[in-house]
């Protein structure tokens, strides 16, 4: 009883607060998650220190013992945020749908229609880049706009729950894309789709700095200015407001005057923009074509990623930055430590399932005050 109560005192130190549980409850979460791979690690008679700070090597945020020529730590950090800024835009496109309420689980669907648009419209054509780059953002955002403008429209008019209506257009866009893949832009030699053009690619590929030949992503500038527009329209803006009544009482909002389907509407289409802008930013960037029949994780990792920056734009560029750090550098983890690339997906999720027990924490630590 004594440990019991003294378990309770720390929790309340620790999270008790009500300002400082918006990012010490993602802090415990991430805590706990840590400890629980470290443990798999060990049962692996693997060394989970190590193993972690390969993580960090993998990911360009610790230096290596060795390095090949051109390379070193600042082209793998640049490659890092190569990876980063799909996944920044994919978490911005979960955040936005579940301050309405709704639960955007198509994420990488609309991802692969806006990289395969994007691809055949401008990634095959021979404009300069100077208009091509462009034309992909704008296609990107376009496309993946539209397929959650069309979601948010079934749950509205026909109110079929965007959980399942937004799997079914993974499906379906899943297939339709690697028909058209297979039968027309297919590279017989990697059975992917045909490369895109440089011209039209959101990453400059071997860019010879000093000593180093680096990728550079352009797309993360466009990431960043998409978190600071986010925090805006959530915090400053009419929509904002109404996304978030709509999100917290739908009732409450109803009786307001707010116009719930309109809003909902546009809250899965402002959810599908960000995640056609994470599409282009995978498709022609960090890689230069698609692979058929496949959907990127990176949709789905942004649901742990939104979960654990506590739905806030602020708080997903770090949580982003994390989950990237585990996910990159998880193969050199491999190959350093010997523990497999797995455990690194299998600490994603464990970190997913701690970030959705958060509001029981803060309701047990809400609990334990009153008892006090």
């Amino acid at each position: 009883m004594k440990n019991n109560n003294i378990f309770k005192k720390l929790v309340l130190q620790t999270i008790g607060h009500e300002k400082r549980q918006t990012y010490m409850i993602p802090i415990f979460s991430i805590l706990l998650s840590l400890i629980a791979g470290a443990v798999v690690i060990a049962l692996l008679g693997k060394n989970p220190f190590y193993a972690y700070y390969n993580l960090l090597q993998g990911s360009g945020l610790a230096p290596k013992e060795s390095y090949a020529g051109y390379k070193g730590m600042i082209t793998d950090f640049m490659s890092f945020l190569d990876a980063l800024t799909p996944m920044l835009f994919a978490s911005l496109s979960v955040l936005i749908a579940l301050k309405a309420g709704l639960f955007n689980i198509g994420v990488s669907g609309q991802m692969l229609a806006a990289g395969f648009t994007a691809t055949i419209l401008v990634g095959y054509s021979e404009l300069t880049a100077v208009l091509a780059k462009p034309a992909v953002i704008v296609i990107g955002f376009a496309v993946g706009a539209l397929v959650g403008a069309l979601v948010g429209y079934l749950k509205h008019k026909f109110n079929i729950n965007e959980v399942v209506s937004t799997i079914m257009f993974n499906y379906i866009i899943q297939y339709v894309a690697s028909f058209f893949i297979n039968t027309f832009f297919v590279d017989p030699v990697s059975r992917q789709s045909k490369s895109v053009g440089a011209a039209s690619r959101l990453t400059l590929v071997d860019v010879v700095i000093g000593n180093y030949k680096m990728n550079i992503p352009l797309g993360i500038l466009v990431a960043v200015v998409g978190i600071v527009i986010t925090a805006i329209i959530i915090n400053k803006t009419t929509l904002g407001f109404e996304i978030k009544a709509v999100g917290s009482s739908l009732k409450a909002a109803q009786y307001a005057g707010i116009q719930v389907g309109r809003t909902r509407v546009l809250a899965m289409m402002l959810s599908g923009g960000f995640a056609g802008l994470a599409g282009v930013s995978y498709y022609l960037g960090y890689y230069a074509s698609i692979q058929p029949r496949v959907l990127t994780n990176t949709g789905f990792d942004a649901i742990a990623v939104a979960l654990l920056g506590n739905s806030s734009p602020v708080g997903i560029l770090f949580s982003s930055f994390l989950i990237t750090v585990i996910s990159k550098g998880s193969t050199y983890m491999s190959s350093a430590s010997g523990v497999q690339a797995e455990i690194a997906s299998a600490i994603t999720g464990v970190i997913l399932l701690f970030s959705a027990c958060g509001s029981f924490v803060k309701y047990k630590a809400d609990r334990w005050k009153e008892e006090q």
